[in-house]
């Protein structure tokens, strides 16, 4: 039996298990099997807490799966989770969690929330990736009564549109098309961004290989980043998403801050066993 954790980051929820004493076999077929929410135990995205890396200077290294197996980047949300489990083990609020995306310096606040630095948004074509060089700020892509997104990296893949009422939109329908549109040779995290304000976004995220998630993390910074780089925003907002709000700031330095709640829902046991290899 293998216990873990079902934690979860304004509704984006993780399936969190601890594999610093040694592997438990977390294979991608069993994390698909662990992810589904009907013969599983279900959740948006698997994760792995792991030893770090030899002269990484993280404190633990975090594998992120999606739904269907598929290894993720980035998820803002997810490291949030795992700098609140290790702050509260041991004590020190500031940890380094290391993604293949890098490592991520975060600290857990004294009010609960934990602030993460998602790293520089990168902003050139190949970066994010596209499949062929364009113009990142205006995109030459549409779909139904979408058009004109902007793309950027936090380690992940995101496109933005900018709409004026995300309530009404078909997401349903359009998120799937735009997710394995020709133009993202990776898949693409398709964001959905109605701006409020100049500090306050609301937005929507169909999440590569998850579908339409209560909270993207990743997606936020770059809803963040893409609204400033069109003159919407300032280089901080709220971002109101399905699960709660995210507070997002973009450095001059480049770097992108995430700051958010956590919770965990339970604790539990299961046979991996039980699962396919």
């Amino acid at each position: 039996m293998a216990r873990f954790l079902k934690m979860h980051g304004c509704g984006n929820d993780f399936v969190v298990f601890d594999e610093r004493a040694g592997s438990l076999g977390l294979t991608a077929a069993r994390a698909a099997a662990i992810a589904d929410r009907r013969t599983g135990v279900g959740c948006d995205q698997f994760i792995a807490i792991e030893p770090a890396p030899e002269n990484s200077n993280a404190d633990a290294f975090m594998r992120i799966r999606n739904p269907d197996g598929a290894e993720a980047g980035a998820c803002g949300n997810a490291t949030r989770c795992v700098v609140d489990l290790l702050a509260r083990e041991t004590g020190r609020r500031l940890q380094v969690i290391r993604t293949v995306a890098g490592n991520l310096p975060s600290e857990a606040l004294a009010d609960g929330r934990v602030c993460v630095d998602m790293g520089p948004a990168r902003l050139d074509w190949p970066d994010v990736p596209l499949a062929r060089a364009m113009d990142t700020l205006h995109l030459d892509l549409s779909a139904g009564p979408l058009a004109d997104p902007a793309a950027a990296s936090m380690g992940n893949p995101h496109a933005t549109f900018f709409v004026s009422d995300v309530a009404h939109l078909a997401l349903e329908e359009l998120g799937p098309r735009l997710e394995h549109d020709k133009l993202f040779p990776e898949r693409a995290n398709i964001g959905f961004a109605e701006i409020q304000a100049s500090d306050r976004i609301r937005l929507r995220v169909w999440e590569r290989g998850a579908g339409l998630t209560l909270a993207c993390g990743s997606g936020a910074c770059a809803a963040l980043v893409n609204a400033h780089r069109r003159g919407l925003t300032g280089r901080r907002a709220t971002i109101v998403v399905d699960g709660g709000e995210l507070d997002i700031a973009w450095r001059e330095d480049g770097h992108v801050l995430m700051t958010g709640p956590v919770a965990t829902s339970f604790i539990g046991e299961i046979d991996l066993a039980a699962y396919p290899p």
